[in-house]
């Protein structure tokens, strides 16, 4: 910060607004200090790679579904997906429910621990704590099918938190790896191999929700709170899906829209290529989502099934034959979700075995006959909804001249043909028009081991205009349901190939500064004893800009300045605050998102550093000049303290 002011008056820009002159401020008006808001400082050597002899450890936290892979560092290409589960009765499967229950006997003695069942160890009338993820963040919205009463009710039954339950879910899946991996590689193997957690969030997940993410991966013993890595889903999906397609299919400047369809939610990020060799890309549009995921296709088939054969019978399968709705479910979810075709399917046959047949129901021998189009009424609405997402990402970029020139699904509902060929269909013109008039797409393209990108793209040579014009690219990759948890675990073996990303948020600080009577207001104005000076409080510095591209390997730096009295204590708070508002405030509202209050302790610093002044009535006090580097990376905002370059203090943040 500049001005004209004396050392002494540049230092009374920063002082407490609660009327004190001792050099103590405010936490929202302390000016910034060295934070990080995913914890305690990083140590600048964190991202450096360790021993190779070690195990990458990727967990796909979801919000309907968690999945889990490993790969050994001395055998790179080998990614392992854990497939099998406790409760599973065999059958492998990717992913498991991210459900979780708690049980306590009857006549249990006080302070009895409730035993936990999770996954697949339910049975299908047995309730639930469902979509538990989401209640990290406050900010995301719950679908309609999720009480929060219901969840709070039995959270309290068992005295237990949002945050005990996210951590149970994830001891229950750590211990389930770490038995999977020794059983996989031997006792004496994992005793002497470091093993490493990568961590997936959502792209839209605030900072609070990411902190506290990761300190229940911490409770659930992954490892240290700034041991454990975090990258956003799309992120890792990308990580994951652009690595694997040819490199001579890329072209310098390409924008790529990962899509990541999850059961609760949809999450974008729009990537363009910056370099080939080696293969880097930078965030090129801010990450967006929505509550559009494969799970309201589950409620859309329910709310039909119970049209068609009435409420009153409906009631009664799902009460007194729970295993004949849970068969048509998972029927619907296996093979209409992820396979239906209107081409190929003018009609399917769902299985309710021990109904009754029902000419004006449909019911036929145990089956329940739907048309194409009324299949087609169950996926138009939400998959509407997804098209709407990746247009608004499409038309970002657009509007600032970029080109795009693919769109990857991945994600349990990235597996859907009907998806795919909806997006292909919307995309596949100039307009990228939605109009339903258009020539339905062609199939997806085989499936190989490896994804496939084999359209052409579009000439980095040809002017603007044109290139805007061609099609998208619509690329639905092999492993589609485990890209996520596979750019994790690539994530945690190669380090990041994401140069930069884009701000969620603008971010800053509030602070006091001299009054100016050509831009403040004379009833917001204070008299400081201690600077004699007019000054006025709750300015706002952002450091960051929302959508501003910031790369974690290039620091934003601030240069600070804070006055102590002799004696005082050096430790000092400050909150972090962020505006979601395209054009932030000058001054501090009530508006503003108080992201969270931060303590940090400059006595590390030596006191040759500070600086002696006096006032013209003989008050002493010492003022210090501090430079705030900030981080911005997958998981979130990191701060670090340093004075004269060398890095001092320890940071604590308590989010809100």
């Amino acid at each position: 910060m500049s001005s004209s002011l004396p050392r002494q008056h540049i230092a009374a820009a920063y002082r407490n607004t609660n009327g004190r002159d001792d050099g103590a401020r405010s936490s929202r008006d302390n000016g910034p200090q060295a934070i990080n808001v995913n914890g305690p400082a990083r140590d600048s050597g964190r991202d450096v790679p360790q021993s190779n002899d070690r195990l990458i450890v990727g967990v796909d936290f979801g919000t309907t579904f968690s999945g889990v892979a490993a790969v050994y560092t001395g055998t790179p290409d080998d990614i392992e997906i854990i497939k099998t589960w406790p409760g599973g009765n065999g059958i492998t499967s990717d992913k498991v429910p991210t459900e979780i229950a708690y049980d306590l006997p009857a006549g249990a003695a006080p302070g009895t621990a409730p035993t936990v069942k999770w996954g697949f160890q339910f049975k299908p009338e047995e309730p639930r704590l469902r979509c538990i993820k989401l209640f990290l963040d406050r900010s995301q919205k719950l679908p309609f099918y999720v009480s929060p009463l219901e969840t709070a009710a039995q959270l309290r039954r068992y005295n237990k938190t949002v945050v005990d339950a996210v951590s149970d879910y994830l001891t229950q899946i750590y211990k389930h790896t770490m038995h999977t991996l020794q059983r996989r590689y031997g006792e004496s193997f994992m005793a002497s191999t470091k093993v490493d957690f990568v961590l997936t969030c959502p792209a839209v997940w605030s900072d609070a929700a990411k902190a506290t993410t990761l300190q229940a991966a911490e409770r659930a013993g992954m490892g240290a709170h700034s041991q454990i890595q975090m990258i956003s889903e799309p992120e890792a999906a990308a990580v994951y899906t652009l690595k694997a397609i040819q490199p001579n299919h890329l072209k310098l400047g390409d924008n790529f829209i990962v899509c990541d369809g999850g059961g609760g939610t949809v999450d974008l990020i729009a990537y363009k290529i910056v370099s080939l060799k080696p293969l880097r890309v930078e965030e090129s549009a801010v990450g967006t989502g929505g509550l559009c995921g494969s799970a309201f296709l589950n409620y859309r088939f329910e709310e039909h099934v119970k049209n068609r054969i009435g409420p009153a019978r409906f009631d009664d399968m799902k009460t007194r034959k729970p295993k004949t709705w849970q068969m048509g479910l998972r029927y619907f979810e296996e093979f209409v979700k992820r396979s239906f075709n209107e081409d190929e399917h003018s009609e399917v046959n769902i299985p309710f075995p021990g109904l009754p047949d029902d000419e004006a129901a449909g019911l036929d021998s145990g089956f329940l006959i739907m048309t194409a189009s009324e299949i087609k009424d169950i996926f138009d609405p939400v998959v509407k909804e997804v098209c709407e997402l990746v247009q608004g990402q499409v038309d970002a970029l657009r509007a600032k001249g970029g080109v795009v020139s693919g769109i990857i699904l991945v994600g349990g509902f990235g597996q859907s043909d009907y998806l795919y060929r909806r997006l292909k269909s919307h995309f596949s013109g100039p307009s990228s028009s939605s109009d339903s008039s258009q020539p339905e797409a062609d199939p997806p393209p085989p499936y190989t081991t490896r994804p496939t990108h084999s359209a052409a793209v579009p000439d980095p040579a040809s002017n603007s205009s044109s290139r805007n014009a061609r099609p998208i690219e619509v690329m639905q990759p092999v492993y589609a349901w485990t890209a996520v948890v596979r750019g994790a675990v690539l994530r945690g073996l190669e380090g990041t190939m994401v140069l930069s990303r884009r701000a969620r948020m603008h971010y800053g600080t509030s602070y006091a500064t001299v009054y100016d009577e050509t831009k403040h207001s004379v009833t917001e104005r204070y008299w400081s004893h201690l600077w004699e000076r007019w000054m006025v409080a709750d300015r706002m510095k952002w450091h960051i800009a929302k959508g501003e591209a910031v790369s974690p390997l290039q620091p934003i730096a601030f240069h600070y300045t804070r006055n102590f009295r002799p004696g005082q204590s050096l430790v000092v708070t400050d909150d972090l605050i962020a505006c979601e508002q395209d054009d932030p405030p000058d001054a501090y509202t009530r508006d503003l998102v108080n992201v969270c209050t931060l303590t940090t302790d400059l006595g590390a610093v030596p006191r040759h550093l500070f600086t002696r002044l006096t006032t013209t009535r003989g008050v002493e006090f010492d003022n210090l000049d501090f430079s705030l580097e900030m981080i911005v990376d997958s998981a979130g905002l990191g701060f670090e303290l340093k004075v004269d370059g060398v890095r001092y203090g320890r940071v604590d943040a308590e989010f809100h």
